[in-house]
């Protein structure tokens, strides 16, 4: 604890500075690679966990203050304690000391007293302040921003909570099972003879009882199963792919759906991205699998950047978005993202899709995929798409009644957005 609480304060102060929770991890390991493995998940946990929770944290907080902190290191500091306090088993009168430490580790010497005095306050006023929470702010009740509350009721009336509550809880753990290597049920029986609890989830899904590293999943480094959420895994079933066809995954990385399209059938896939040091995780997941692609640099919105002219008969269009579908997986979203930001992605998407669209042939088909909850990024934006595209149709998903599917997370996946489109 004694390593991980400063870490853990100074990970969560970068981020309400505006940096990728992943990005701010990554770098803290490379800096730190003396970390243990259980010093590196606790400092995980810290921070995913301060992050996720931070609506009732600050609400706690600014109970226990008088005036608000104007120290954003002390601050962090001290939700970071609170999160053990109230979320962990740690020990108290442990939680209390180290951060009084932490401070001199943080320069913050003078904060001493301060903390000192906000957490035992905490302690002895525990049950009264857990009881208040969310009382007076919505955002202390959901832990979501408030614009985001505002605008997930008024798009689902009916499931508002429920989804608010989901991108709260831990994420559950899915595997896809590489059908040309091995059958569901085979690889069931090796989790059982592992001692791994699991469940079959979808047509190649296995749902982990808990979560665990890949280093311990029977088969992983020989390419037997890939990790990837239930949701995700429709992709590519959906994009109806058969053998011998061109296929284009735009927005290719980290690379799962691009693995599962080449799982399925002998296509000829090419894997793009933007980001070349993403792109590499692409290679990466595919050397494993022992999948041929060709993975190419470019942006999906400048085809003349990377295309050679000639058409594709399935193109997967998985758009940059907001990401309110996974923010469980990513909790620093939620604090990261502002409103005004649905809609820059929503342009975005429009100008991927219109520029793709050029590269798939007549007859052709396009799946349109967001990790969104948010109706600007899914159905109003394939309505806008087809307004303009006489050519453009929108089709029933294949195995399912809906012309358009809306995922919201639950327990078995996170929440997706899929349509289908061909064109005529």
């Amino acid at each position: 604890m004694r390593d991980a609480q400063p870490l853990a304060s100074a990970t969560v102060a970068q981020v309400f500075a505006g940096r990728n929770l992943n990005q701010v991890l990554q770098t803290t390991f490379e800096r730190n690679p003396k970390l243990t493995p259980q010093q590196r998940a606790l400092l995980q946990d810290l921070s995913y966990g301060t992050l996720r929770h931070y609506g009732p944290l600050q609400d706690i907080l600014a109970r226990l203050l008088q005036k608000p902190l104007k120290d954003e290191s002390v601050r962090c500091l001290l939700l970071v304690a609170l999160y053990q306090l109230v979320y962990t088993h740690a020990q108290p009168h442990a939680v209390v000391d180290h951060a009084v430490k932490t401070t001199q580790v943080l320069r913050k010497t003078s904060a001493k007293g301060l903390v000192n005095a906000v957490l035992r306050n905490f302690l002895r006023h525990r049950e009264h302040l857990l009881s208040g929470v969310g009382v007076a702010s919505e955002e202390g009740r959901f832990s979501h921003p408030q614009w985001w509350i505002d605008k997930v009721r008024h798009e689902y009336p009916d499931a508002w909570e429920k989804i608010l509550e989901a991108g709260n809880q831990h994420p559950p753990m899915t595997l896809r099972v590489n059908r040309r290597k091995i059958g569901v049920a085979a690889y069931l029986q090796q989790l059982a003879e592992a001692g791994i609890g699991a469940q079959a989830v979808g047509v190649s899904g296995i749902l982990l009882e808990h979560p665990l590293g890949v280093d311990k999943l029977p088969g992983f480094s020989q390419g037997l199963v890939s990790v990837q959420d239930g949701g995700a895994q429709l992709a590519a079933s959906l994009l109806d792919v058969r053998d011998g066809m061109r296929v284009l995954d735009a927005c290719a990385a980290p690379g799962g759906k691009t693995a599962h399209l080449l799982e399925l059938a002998d296509v000829a896939l090419t894997a793009m991205d933007h980001d070349a040091s993403r792109l590499q995780k692409v290679e990466q997941n595919l050397s494993r699998l022992g999948l041929p692609a060709k993975c190419v640099v470019g942006d999906a919105a400048q085809p003349s950047q990377w295309w050679d002219g000639q058409t594709f008969q399935r193109i997967l269009a998985d758009v940059p978005c907001s990401a309110s579908g996974v923010v469980r997986r990513h909790p620093d979203i939620k604090w990261l993202r502002r409103e005004g930001d649905i809609a820059q992605f929503a342009e975005q998407q429009a100008h991927i899709l219109e520029a793709l669209w050029h590269c798939l042939e007549q007859g052709g088909k396009l799946l349109y995929v967001t990790c969104s909850v948010f109706a600007e990024e899914n159905h109003q934006q394939i309505k806008f798409f087809i307004s303009r595209h006489g050519d453009a149709r929108l089709l029933s998903l294949p195995g399912l009644a809906e012309q358009d599917l809306q995922l919201l997370p639950d327990r078995e996946h996170d929440g997706f957005y899929y349509a289908l489109l061909a064109k005529i």
